[in-house]
């Protein structure tokens, strides 16, 4: 029997953001509308110069002023949750209305400690319908799903995000929850990304980017990096009707890939280098 709305657990809802007003009002307006009834919403605004902290302001309970990067605002929004549960966001994405209380009901359930929720991307263009393409290939997928939704207790200390990744650090909490033997189960909803008309430049710019949290990642998890290469091939290989059925979108998307691998490699190359001076001092 599962549990009466008044004995339902309180789920503490973190949204790091910065510089987002295109999209955090449609994210927060999710957040707001769930038909989930216990749920605070914490935004940590890592000192937005456009119009998101006002925005924030007027839909979150509770907004907070932090930074430097994701992992650290995740951190400062799970310390100052107060729900047994912590599920986070990014500023770009929408849950559909019933999102939480599937979340909750599969963690319930199944006794997960953790619960993934499947992404689509959304947007205009051709290179964010490659992106979309490429998405659907993993929806069925557990091992490539990040958790998001996770009792607070283990996220708390030296247990929350890493504070040297920025990109990695979401398969590195599955990973360390996984070693630990906490179950993470995959909820049955699925989550818009609203990723907007990407460019190739824009995909370049953001894998560089977490390329440099690479050899960071690696020296946490050794032989991870090749294993979740082949787990998304496999996908791919897998959903190959799906891929034929579409030649122009998957093509690009083989590119696009393509391409994500130079700016990973560019970015660990990088990391490596500011890992090494770092090491050095």
């Amino acid at each position: 029997m599962s549990p009466s709305s008044s004995e339902r657990p309180l789920v503490t809802v973190v949204v790091p953001t910065r510089d987002n007003e295109r999209t955090i009002r449609a994210c927060l307006s999710s957040v707001v509308a769930q038909t989930y009834e216990h749920v605070e919403l914490v935004v940590v605004d890592n000192h937005s110069s456009d119009a998101t902290p006002r925005i924030a302001r007027e839909l979150a309970g509770t907004v907070v002023v932090a930074g430097p990067e994701r992992s650290a605002q995740r951190n400062t929004g799970i310390a100052a949750a107060r729900g047994e549960w912590v599920l986070w966001l990014d500023s770009d994405m929408v849950l559909p209305a019933r999102t939480i209380d599937i979340a909750v009901d599969t963690a319930l359930a199944t006794g997960a400690s953790a619960v993934a929720l499947p992404e689509r991307t959304v947007g205009e263009g051709f290179w964010t319908a490659c992106r979309a393409l490429e998405r659907e290939c993993y929806l069925d997928d557990p091992w490539l799903h990040n958790p998001r939704l996770v009792r607070r207790e283990l996220l708390l200390g030296d247990a929350g995000f890493d504070l040297s990744m920025s990109g990695p650090e979401d398969a590195d909490l599955r990973m360390r929850l996984r070693d630990a033997g906490r179950h993470i189960e995959l909820a049955p909803v699925i989550v818009d990304h609203d990723e907007g008309r990407l460019t190739i430049a824009d995909v370049l710019r953001k894998r560089y980017y977490y390329g440099r949290s690479i050899p960071a990642f690696a020296a946490q998890h050794e032989g991870a990096v090749s294993a979740q290469g082949r787990a998304v091939l496999r996908s791919y290989a897998r959903n190959h009707r799906r891929l034929l059925r579409d030649p122009g979108h998957a093509a690009g998307m083989v590119a696009m890939r393509s391409l994500e691998v130079v700016g990973y490699a560019l970015g660990a190359r990088r990391g490596r280098a500011d890992r090494a001076r770092g090491t050095k001092g």
